[in-house]
Formats: structure tokens, C-alpha cells, sequence
């Protein structure tokens, strides 16, 4: 398995880690910026953290029928992951502002499963997953991400399994460090601010 260090080397390489000024899609400010697209945009890095989160994977969840990844960020990385493992990937995508299976995705009746996404944040897409695999009366075994940057305000309780575990700070806009302000803010995100 890759070392957190050398994880965090080839999110620097790939640009899926930035360090500046950022607004985020939530309106906070930060000093770190995380787009996994870049790192999944690059194949051969890519393989290898999926090569690493795949081994934790095996490791801790036994018995995977499938895996469940929410739409956009996840489609990637769940289906490298579930390439690597041999395991049937599907993803959720919301219709109408709700997380659905749609394209003709089902999940079995009492299928073991586990919710595969590049970046935890909140949770909040997670847990629209686990209420789609409670809806098709099958069971979570557990959460896995390349980059797991909640905090003590995540919505899930249980452990997410991870490739790379980072505590990245965020401000509001009238509390915003003063080395902080010395830098011109970008929006690098998908969501526009309302």
C-alpha cells in the first residue's frame, strides 16, 4: 500500500491538491483545494492509488457484491476499484434534485454492499447511497474515498476507509486569515454560488 506520503506526492503531481486562495462551492474560503478529477485523469498515478485503496478495501469489507458510487465524482473511481476487485460497479445520479439508480442499475435483495466515492466531505451524497441500498433491501457493509476530508461535523457515524485522511480548513468570508487575504480567491468548483 502507498504511504500517506507518497499518496499526497502524486495528488500534488496530478494538480488534484492545489494550495492558494479558494472559495469553495460552499462559500467558504480555503487554503486547499481538492479536485480528484485531475488524479483520475491521469491513468497510470490513478492506478496506483486505486491499486492502495483497493488493498484497504479488500482488507477491511469481505463478501462485496457490488459497489455503489454516487454520480459525478464517483463513476471513476468506482469503476477502477470495482476493475481491480472484480466486483459489479453501478452508480446513483439524482433526477429531479433525488438520488436514484436509473440506466436499468439494480441492487439484489440482501447484496452486500459499499459506497465508493473520490472525496468525502459531509457525507451528504453517502448517505443518499445508503438510503438507496436500504430502498432495495440490501446491506452496507461500510464507505470508502480517496480523500476523506470530514470533519467532526460528518453526518456518517461509521469508519470511512480511505487512501489519504486530510484536516483541510475553511473560513467564512469575515474570518478569513490574513496571509489568506493577501491572495486573490478562485472558484475552481462545479457548483455555481447563488
Amino acid at each position: 500500500m502507498l504511504s500517506y506520503e507518497e499518496s499526497l506526492k502524486i495528488l500534488k503531481e496530478t494538480n488534484a491538491l492545489l494550495e492558494g486562495h479558494f472559495i469553495l462551492s460552499s462559500g467558504l474560503h480555503s487554503k486547499h483545494y481538492v479536485q480528484c478529477a485531475k488524479l483520475l485523469s491521469n491513468p497510470k498515478k490513478a492506478e496506483k492509488i486505486c491499486k492502495s485503496l483497493a488493498e484497504k478495501i479488500k482488507k477491511k469489507f469481505k463478501n462485496i457484491d457490488i459497489i455503489l458510487s454516487p454520480a459525478l465524482g464517483g463513476v471513476v473511481i468506482g469503476y477502477e476499484i470495482g476493475r481491480q476487485l472484480g466486483i459489479e460497479t453501478i452508480f446513483a445520479e439524482r433526477y429531479n434534485g433525488v438520488m436514484c439508480l436509473r440506466r436499468g442499475f439494480e441492487i439484489n435483495k440482501n447484496s452486500n454492499v459499499i459506497v465508493l466515492e473520490d472525496v468525502i466531505t459531509t457525507g451528504k451524497s453517502a448517505l443518499e447511497c445508503q438510503k438507496i441500498i436500504k430502498d432495495y433491501n440490501a446491506k452496507l457493509l461500510g464507505y470508502a474515498c480517496i480523500i476523506d476530508r470530514s470533519d467532526s461535523n460528518i453526518l456518517i457515524k461509521e469508519s470511512i476507509i480511505s487512501q489519504i485522511k486530510f484536516d483541510i480548513k475553511t473560513f467564512s468570508k469575515d474570518n478569513i486569515p490574513d496571509d489568506l487575504k493577501k491572495i486573490n480567491p478562485i472558484k475552481p468548483g462545479s457548483r455555481n454560488l447563488s
